[in-house]
């Protein structure tokens, strides 16, 4: 089935954050203000977060930091050489520092299946395209999950800048975007097992888990699909405005916890994949 774009307004490229949004869906006095506070909250980490939908540069970029060995490959969702993305259909977050260098990524794929779900298109969505490449989808969510679908990843931070919760504040910054952007029915991503049963999917935002995906030519083992309806998505952004960017100097997110070691991965959603371009956006946490 050829993919589908749900009309949507696409801004000027590497625009600062407060300035690409235009809310055309949801309660704008919500999302208006949840972008303010996360921008402000980026800003006393020392961080500028730009709207991105040059998806060939976030490419380069990952080839660049994977061979530095910060950074595994990407998958083929958000390389246009391997899939349809496109500035109508994704977009991507820079947080550049006060010497204009990206040290954080975080990007977002919508997809539009008016007529389809998530278990007919677990293939298309992974591998960019589905030339039969087997998987088992047994995840009763699956069946559900269709409609306009915010499937995310691409989340990078790096090294020097790990440590200050972006893993908790960039997912939802995204969220509240593209959810002013588009009418979003559902937003999900894949954890692994391992990463479920330690509830950080929960941590980033996701309201449900689903068992499970398996693909039987890669090494990523059974995973989870970690989703919330468009509606949880509303409910989340407005406790986490409330409870962790209430602070109108967004000083809880001005200095470093405790570092992770360097080994963990940032969003510990689906992380490589053996033999080509790999996965649904990680590289180690913030």
């Amino acid at each position: 089935m050829a993919s589908l774009n749900y009309p949507n307004i696409v801004p000027e490229n590497n625009l600062r954050l407060p300035d690409a949004l235009t809310i055309e869906h949801g309660p704008a006095p919500l999302l208006g203000r949840f972008v303010i506070a996360g921008d402000r909250a980026a800003r006393a980490n020392g961080l500028r977060l730009r709207i991105r939908h040059d998806f060939p540069e976030l490419n380069r970029l990952n080839q660049e930091q994977a061979e530095r060995g910060a950074w595994y490959p990407l998958i083929d969702m958000f390389n246009p050489e391997r899939s349809d993305v496109a500035p109508e259909n994704g977009f991507w977050i820079s947080g550049e520092n006060d010497k204009g260098e990206i040290v954080s990524t975080y990007a977002a794929r919508v997809y539009y299946w008016p007529d389809s779900n998530l278990k007919e298109q677990a293939v298309a969505m992974l591998y960019g395209h589905d030339e039969g490449q087997p998987v088992v989808v047994t995840a009763p969510a699956a069946s559900e999950i269709g409609g306009l679908v915010l499937s995310v990843g691409a989340a990078w931070v790096r090294p020097d800048y790990r440590g200050r919760q972006l893993s908790h504040l960039l997912p939802r910054v995204a969220k509240a975007y593209a959810i002013s952007r588009w009418p979003l029915d559902w937003a999900m991503g894949y954890v692994t097992a391992a990463s479920a049963l330690k509830g950080l999917a929960y941590g980033y935002g996701s309201k449900h888990l689903s068992y499970s995906v398996v693909y039987p030519d890669l090494d990523f083992g059974e995973l989870a699909v970690a989703y919330s309806s468009g509606r949880e998505v509303y409910d989340d952004l407005a406790e986490f405005l409330d409870k962790e960017l209430s602070d109108p100097l967004g000083a809880k997110f001005a200095s470093p916890r405790s570092a992770a070691p360097t080994g963990i991965n940032f969003e510990q959603e689906v992380t490589k994949m053996p033999s080509s371009p790999a996965f649904h956006g990680s590289s180690r946490r913030s």
